[in-house]
């Protein structure tokens, strides 16, 4: 059993407490915020658990093996840098930080300390998720053309950071893992309507050395709630749609196919339209597939499957797409 510590239990944070607390192979034992309501929930609700606002009392204890960071994503690169520094395997929430140089910093520091060093990428953890990568694994959608994906609110409405860094790492983390490839070059256009500065709205595409596409969509000025991706493919398509309690996944054996007897050019394509299957998917929690995952790592000294260096794709393409949306949607290539 792992001593842990999780820092920044806010919305996000208390989620995660609540997973590593219930885990069996880890026991929590440090809670830290600056919030002192905070500290009082997590002692009134946590039995055992100690709390503190200062995060050097993490650093200092030698009994405390891995650190969870659930911080504002500015404190992220100092803050995880001093838990590998400190000997400390380390979680961090998505983003892993805010900038490639400090990125790959990072990622360098956890190698040569030879930290755990791994990043929330919660929707790699999805069972949906799983299952559709090993659909494409195996060939049962045939050649992926492209990928779209939506996630859309009305609200939670970010102060600091953009709806880009806020929702898009999910569907870029997706499509990566999805795709075992990094696109060379990304597009972005987007727009603040609601506060200066911040898009509230914004478009990526990601372009693929062998003509694949993948489009996200990521707002939190929408009239619905949209948690989308599909997916298509030569010999059928999927669409993964998280917004629903049940059903989440639906094949579709659909796709165009060329005859060669064929007269004319429109016997020449032709549609093909199958069935529509609904996968049976284990029904469980991403985030706690997400946190025992990681207890496993630190345990058996196994690379997570959202590592740092997993962290840092998705920060290359997260930059790239900040640079095209600076530039009015300029193309920047990876």
């Amino acid at each position: 059993m792992k001593n842990l510590a999780i820092a920044g239990v806010g919305a996000w944070g208390k989620n995660l407490l609540r997973n590593f607390y219930n885990l069996s192979a880890g026991r929590l034992v440090l809670v830290c915020d600056q919030d002192e309501e905070r500290l009082a929930y997590a002692k009134a609700n946590y039995v055992g658990v100690e709390t503190t606002t200062s995060y050097d009392d993490i650093l200092k204890r030698d009994d405390i093996e891995a650190v969870i960071l659930a911080t504002p994503p500015a404190d992220h690169f100092k803050m995880a840098m001093s838990a590998i520094e400190a000997e400390k395997d380390v979680f961090v929430e998505k983003p892993l930080v805010l900038s490639v140089a400090e990125g790959e910093k990072l990622v360098e520091a956890a190698e040569k300390a030879n930290r755990i060093l791994m990043v929330g990428h919660i929707m790699v953890y999805h069972p949906a998720t799983i299952y559709l990568k090993a659909q494409i694994d195996s060939g049962e959608l045939g050649r992926v053309y492209y990928l779209y994906a939506s996630r859309v609110n009305l609200g939670k409405v970010r102060e600091i950071e953009n709806a880009l860094w806020s929702f898009a790492p999910h569907d870029i983390s997706i499509i990566l893992y999805l795709l075992e490839k990094d696109p060379v070059r990304v597009t972005a256009t987007g727009s603040a309507y609601l506060q200066p500065g911040i898009e509230d709205v914004v478009f990526t595409t990601l372009h693929f050395g062998d003509g694949t596409m993948a489009h996200i969509h990521v707002s939190w000025l929408d009239p619905h709630k949209d948690r989308k991706l599909v997916v298509v493919g030569s010999k059928k398509m999927a669409v993964f749609d998280d917004s629903q309690a049940g059903e989440k996944i639906r094949l579709y054996d659909k796709s165009v196919a060329t005859r060669q007897d064929y007269e004319t050019y429109g016997e020449y394509l032709s549609i093909r339209t199958g069935d529509i299957v609904i996968p049976q998917i284990k029904s469980s929690e991403p985030l706690g597939e997400e946190c025992r995952h990681f207890l496993e790592c630190i345990e058996k000294r196994e690379r997570p499957r959202s590592d740092g260096t997993e962290g840092l794709r998705v920060l290359r393409v997260l930059d790239a797409a900040q640079q095209s949306l600076e530039a009015g949607g300029a193309p920047v290539n990876l």
